[in-house]
């Protein structure tokens, strides 16, 4: 094994995540396309400064990333995970599943909730069926179950998506939720009600305390009762489009349900018991520490409701402990390539802006917070701007661009790994120039990085997690453009079925091929980091995207 002292980088190995840029035709919603990106573009068309690259077209969603079919979307968690892993292994939605299917998720800790089935039971979380961080189906079993088991009150809390689904069609998942709740309250007589919401982006879901603002939004909704009041949620909705008739299905603002005395009808109280139901957990892992943390001090939160129990669908965070219950067990995932690479004794640099700065660490380590071994991984986090993204769509990628080529001089990393955000969180408001300019301030930080690893003489990859900017207006099942009631396009603002880059571009005396991999997907993006860097690749790892010789 080498040692710190005498592991160099004089051939470094530099990966950059282009998060959410996909590969598709050029349209004028392709922001890839569209964008002035000489070298982006030269290098998926295989040639970078008049010379041949190696580029391929790779899976990124799927059953290719560990999703139950192909056609559910890939997402940045489920794709640094398995680029990390070098393998392909069950995700949270296909984890959950699983669970329903074979009824593991009716264990002790959906007992504990029960036990609280004279209180009420809350439900917190997205209201989706896009299956990025929830599922509708999910949320509905559960209610059911409790419904079926004796619960006298299920209140439900949903955030509305507009990202991973339509946007402007909270309406519909809504209308859904509440037949459904008649339908429940009837059959099982009991009390199943819509408690408060909100949009997912100013609403409970904030991740990397980028900003706290967000879940103190959602404890005042759901938890405190406080938040704006409607006579119900329907009447919430019809009020806020109103007010705004283009606010985006992410960005409706909180609201609380009353009753005609002014009462919240569904504010948590002391012995109640909440299920967080989001599988996918970073959106979720501050809420869930708003309603149970003793002392709190993000923000002025006041009293919790004495022996409250939270439970979460998954673990989401291990490290963390968070949540302390909850109803699936996770797939442990160990032996990742930066796992592997600290046990050889090689120093890694990680970084990447706010947004993502857990991708490249704790999900791309297997769901790991902590570093491997301190000596050898230096992890740098960039602040996000705290706006809409297509406000700034430019994101931190000159930034994070200046700290790929400060660790490539620097000469200590033979494996540098960044994260460009903008892709995907531009790309999610759907603004098709903004869209633009965030590859195009990609592609300007690339050309610096591309310049000082040849310079080191060493290796530049680049790939990306999954598709997003490529495909800025929803279409048909036959591919063609949709359009609203007025002939407006309809944005598009989640993830895609696009394959993704992966691109090799090599300066050493080395020769790299195309290893001709059928099925190639960026679960094989780990062992060609282990192969490029000379070291073994185990057995149940898939194969290396390249050849070296």
């Amino acid at each position: 094994m080498a040692s710190p002292e005498s592991n160099t980088a004089s051939s470094p190995l530099v990966l950059a995540i282009l998060d959410g840029v996909g590969l598709e035709g050029p349209t004028a919603d392709n922001a890839v396309t569209s964008a002035a990106a000489p070298f982006l573009l030269g290098a998926i068309g295989g040639t970078v400064n008049g010379q041949p690259v190696v580029s391929l077209p790779i899976h990124a969603h799927g059953v290719a990333v560990g999703l139950p079919t192909d056609a559910d979307m890939g997402n940045s968690e489920v794709g640094h995970n398995i680029m990390g892993a070098g393998r392909i292994f069950d995700q949270g939605a296909k984890q959950v599943e699983e669970a329903f299917r074979n009824g593991d998720i009716w264990g002790e800790t959906w007992q504990m909730v029960m036990a609280r089935q004279q209180r009420q039971i809350h439900f917190v979380g997205l209201l989706s069926d896009g299956n990025v961080h929830s599922h509708i189906r999910h949320l509905k079993a559960l209610v059911t179950a409790a419904a079926t088991a004796g619960a006298q009150k299920i209140v439900i809390h949903p955030l509305f998506d507009g990202r991973d689904v339509i946007d402007g069609t909270a309406e519909a998942y809504l209308a859904d939720l509440e037949a459904f709740l008649a339908d429940t309250a009837s059959t099982h007589r009991c009390t199943a009600v819509v408690g408060s919401g909100g949009g997912r982006m100013i609403v409970t879901m904030d991740r990397y305390e980028a900003d706290w603002t967000i879940v103190e939004n959602g404890w005042k909704a759901h938890a405190q009762g406080s938040a704006r009041p409607f006579p119900s949620a329907a009447a919430a909705l019809a009020a806020l489009r109103a007010e705004d008739a283009g606010v985006s299905d992410q960005y409706l603002p909180p609201f609380t349900v009353v009753d005609e005395a002014g009462v919240p009808v569904g504010a948590m109280h002391d012995n109640d018991a909440v299920v967080i139901f989001n599988f996918r957990g970073d959106r979720v892992v501050e809420i869930y520490r708003a309603l149970t943390e003793e002392p709190f001090t993000a923000f002025a939160r006041g009293p919790l409701p004495e022996n409250l129990l939270v439970v979460g669908m998954t673990l989401y965070d291990g490290d963390m402990g968070i949540p302390a219950h909850f109803l699936v067990p996770p797939t442990r995932v160990t032996g990742t390539v930066s796992e592997l690479l600290a046990t050889a004794g090689i120093a890694q640099y990680a970084v990447a802006e706010t947004q993502k700065f857990g991708h490249v660490t704790y999900f791309w380590n297997g769901n790991r917070s902590e570093k491997f071994n301190a000596q050898l991984e230096t992890w740098e986090e960039i602040p996000s701007d705290n706006v809409s993204f297509d406000k700034l769509p430019k994101m931190k990628a000159k930034e994070t661009g200046d700290a790929v080529v400060a660790a490539i001089e620097s000469g200590k990393y033979p494996f540098i790994r960044c994260n460009f955000a903008g892709g995907d969180m531009v790309g999610h408001t759907g603004d098709i120039p903004a869209s633009i300019i965030a590859v195009e301030a990609i592609d300007e930080a690339l050309i610096r990085v591309n310049a000082a690893v040849k310079a080191a003489r060493g290796t530049l990859l680049i790939t990306a997690d999954h598709g997003n900017c490529e495909v800025l207006i929803e279409r048909d099942k036959n591919g063609a453009p949709l359009f609203d009631a007025h002939g407006v396009a309809v944005p598009k603002k989640s993830h895609t079925l696009s394959p993704v880059p992966f691109i090799a571009i090599d300066y050493s005396t080395r020769t790299i091929t195309s290893g001709g991999v059928s099925d190639a997907g960026i679960s094989n993006v780990a062992a060609t980091i282990l192969a490029l860097l000379g070291q073994p690749i185990p057995a149940d790892y898939r194969p290396a995207l390249l050849s070296v010789s």
